[in-house]
């Protein structure tokens, strides 16, 4: 990743009409890399540094839903009895783009409704920022093939190498608007979910298109299709934002189907009943109800959302009594949440946690910060992980190195809380 300046302008590659020898060189560059390994993605519009430190996977418009363990439900464990901690991880971060050339396909400028009424025009996707509050409008544009040319982060975007890029976000998800526009981007995509919103409007004033694009992450799964395609539109690639959709949800709805006919229960009865808890310090902030799309990662590896069946609606500050009267079987939250309540032990110390079946049986799976709930071209891999980690826990896939990318990640946010 880089954060340099693209040596072309209006997101098209080869149209330097000085013709420098910059530009040849780039163009030069740019056929060998799709020649020999097809891996060089947007590298006509990135600066000669770039070149060098900007790598992305070969693309592929094919399907690649994850593999999930040889099981079958009949020799697994009741998941409703299942005791102990599991970390749930995808087996990779990685990913993979629909193009490795989408200037190709690319038609600018081009005009957009925002959700938040304007219409904007974007005339140049050299130097793009992607912010919002799970992280997945960065991975949407990565994924369309663009991630040369994202140059800032918010707090969420983690995943691809993301995390090196600089971050414009401050106390969590407040923007920081002298920090954008340090990074002189020629579009920035958000939506409602990241603000403050006169930071949103200070920065479309300074003359930057500002594409709010529909907020989907309260539907969860199925909203996945939706923000990828709204964000293909903003980047002038209507094309591969069809192509990617369809990627994406054919992995989702394989990975839905191997689930339900290896590992979920068909009983009621064995189905485990979780809940899904925000945390943050010695303190539960939120109860992720119906609507937050924390549902939908529940109900999608065949389990019972313990939030639909008591009518908890969005997401709300809880109480030890409603949660002690909700009984789940697995509690459901952030890595960085539990590693700040103190581990294991410091969640379960939380008020009306111990008297809980979850409780009494340690049984909580976390998941990163910056993958559970981007709901974006890695919702299949989140899927499979959360399933494996409920179902078959022995069999989760544990990477090595782990903690200390949890200690680096610990550490980032304790910074941002104390500024």
């Amino acid at each position: 990743m880089t954060s340099g300046h693209p040596s072309m302008n209006h997101g098209h590659p080869i149209v330097d009409h000085r013709r420098s020898a910059t530009a040849l060189l780039a163009a030069a560059i740019a056929v060998v890399c799709l020649l020999l390994t097809a891996g060089c993605a947007n590298i006509g519009t990135i600066s000669e540094s770039a070149l060098e430190s900007c790598e992305v996977p070969t693309a592929s418009e094919t399907p690649n839903p994850p593999k999930l363990p040889n099981v079958t439900r009949a020799n697994l464990k009741d998941p409703r009895r299942i005791t102990g901690p599991t970390t749930a991880y995808t087996r990779s971060d990685q990913i993979i783009p629909i193009s490795n050339a989408p200037f190709e396909q690319q038609k600018l400028p081009v005009t957009v409704t925002s959700a938040d009424g304007p219409r904007q025009t974007v005339t140049d996707t050299t130097r793009i920022l992607a912010l919002n509050q799970n992280g997945g409008l960065a991975a949407a544009v990565y994924a369309l093939g663009f991630g040369c040319n994202l140059v800032g982060r918010d707090t969420a975007t983690g995943s691809s190498g993301m995390d090196r890029l600089p971050k414009v976000t401050a106390n969590g998800m407040d923007l920081n608007a002298e920090a954008i526009l340090a990074l002189e981007p020629t579009v920035i995509i958000t939506d409602t979910s990241i603000g403050p919103y006169d930071v949103q409007m200070q920065l479309r004033q300074s003359g930057v298109p500002v594409v709010f694009v529909p907020l989907t992450s309260n539907d969860g799964v199925a909203g996945v299709g939706r923000q990828i395609q709204a964000v293909a539109d903003a980047l002038g690639v209507t094309d591969l934002g069809r192509k990617l959709v369809t990627r994406t949800n054919s992995e989702i709805s394989q990975t839905i189907q191997t689930i339900n006919r290896t590992m979920a229960p068909t009983e009621e009865s064995r189905k485990p009943r979780i809940v899904f808890l925000y945390v943050r310090g010695k303190s539960i902030y939120y109860w992720f109800g119906e609507g937050s799309g924390a549902d939908s990662l529940i109900q999608s590896i065949g389990a019972n959302d313990v939030a639909k069946e008591v009518g908890f609606k969005g997401m709300a500050a809880t109480n030890a009594e409603a949660l002690i009267k909700a009984k789940p079987d697995v509690i459901l939250a952030m890595t960085l949440g539990v590693q700040s309540a103190g581990g294991i032990d410091g969640l379960l110390d939380l008020p009306g946690i111990k008297e809980t079946p979850a409780g009494q049986h340690r049984r909580v799976v976390d998941m990163s910060d910056y993958e559970i709930m981007s709901f974006g071209p890695q919702t299949a891999q989140v899927l499979a992980a959360l399933a494996t980690a409920v179902y078959a826990p022995e069999r989760s896939y544990q990477p090595e190195h782990e903690p200390e990318a949890v200690e680096k990640r610990l550490d980032e946010m304790k910074q941002e809380n104390t500024k």
